[in-house]
């Protein structure tokens, strides 16, 4: 078969990621252009030659995984689930701030003496059968369960609402996604105490063997990880402006930097305003903080004199070169390093 020359994204085609996923992108700058709804494609008009997929999320880890796909959206308990052992998955970003959520154990609220995995081990040893788990998550249930000295566990592979089966009585408990855990108190289920097996939230992943060997596929995960950084960044913040009156710009900033929260990201700029009375002590100050200071940097401008405070939100924050593309980076050059040694062994080998 001939090689691929395209470069393909694959977002979430349905379920709790699918619009959100829509949604980021367009606040990140890259919104997706799909005129028709029923076509599984389409395309980002800022990332011109970039195909867009829509598939189920757990199929985008395995497209990525065998390198039908060079980039996906999907949450990190999939990637966790699906990902295999041939390192070909690379996580680029595992934070992307949305579709939060965490897989965890949970048993009937009848079990009223089960309330840890400690009481869990306990319970299974009373039962003449394996404990019956069901679950959408085989390799991660199980690997949690052996961790926590289950011995004797049957995996039930289920898809569909899970929260039915110890009702129903093909499983005991059940392994599952929860978000805000009334689905599980609507069904007389209650999570385990310390049963989070696994804390998740959309992700974006993509093909390792891709950005090794092609540049174009490189480029465009850089473009990618930069929107995604500075948006994400520029969430947490915001640009606060002021007048203030001073000798001059020093002057001004020294008394800013003796306060706690009024550096900015690197120091403030500081520019003078022209009133109408000629006064030329007037300057205008602009800084970025984290959002969650605000109210800390506006009761200190006031303290040092500044006036007509504005707050507006931030857009982007570009940084220099963000450290996720200098982690992707590297992890590419180690990828490279490898295949070099591979070939220098069978060189010897011959």
């Amino acid at each position: 078969m001939d090689q691929r020359t395209d470069i393909r994204l694959s977002l979430p085609s349905k379920g709790r990621l699918a619009q959100a996923a829509l949604n980021f992108l367009a606040a990140c700058g890259l919104e997706v252009d799909k005129p028709n709804p029923r076509q599984y494609a389409a395309r980002i008009p800022a990332l011109p030659g970039l195909t867009v997929l829509f598939q189920r999320p757990g199929d985008i880890v395995v497209s990525v995984r065998d390198g039908s796909v060079d980039f996906g959206i999907t949450g990190m308990d999939v990637v966790a689930e699906r990902q295999g052992d041939n390192g070909a998955v690379l996580v680029l970003h595992d934070a992307l701030n949305f579709g939060k959520c965490h897989l965890c154990l949970a048993v009937p609220e009848e079990w009223e003496t089960v309330h840890t995995m400690a009481d869990l081990v306990t319970y299974a040893r009373t039962l003449s059968r394996p404990l019956r788990v069901a679950t959408k998550f085989p390799h991660l249930t199980g690997d949690f369960l052996t961790r926590h000295a289950v011995t004797s566990f049957a995996i039930i592979n289920a898809e569909g609402t899970l929260e039915v089966a110890p009702a129903i009585g093909y499983a005991d408990i059940i392994a599952d996604l929860v978000s805000s855990g009334q689905t599980l108190r609507d069904n007389r289920l209650r999570p385990l105490d310390d049963g989070v097996i696994l804390h998740s939230q959309a992700a974006l992943i993509a093909n390792r063997p891709a950005l090794k060997a092609r540049p174009e596929v490189l480029d465009v995960a850089r473009k990618l990880l930069e929107f995604v950084e500075a948006h994400l960044r520029a969430a947490d913040h915001v640009a606060v402006f002021a007048n203030m009156r001073g000798a001059s710009p020093q002057a001004i900033a020294e008394r800013m930097f003796a306060q706690d929260a009024l550096s900015g990201l690197q120091g403030p700029t500081i520019s003078p305003v022209i009133v109408r009375d000629g006064d030329p002590n007037w300057y205008a100050v602009h800084i970025v903080v984290r959002r969650e200071q605000l109210f800390q940097v506006v009761a200190e401008l006031r303290a040092i004199g500044g006036s007509g405070v504005v707050v507006a939100p931030v857009a982007y924050i570009f940084e220099e070169e963000p450290a996720r593309y200098r982690a992707m980076m590297e992890a590419v050059q180690e990828a490279r390093g490898e295949k070099q040694g591979d070939r220098g062994n069978d060189v010897e080998d011959l």
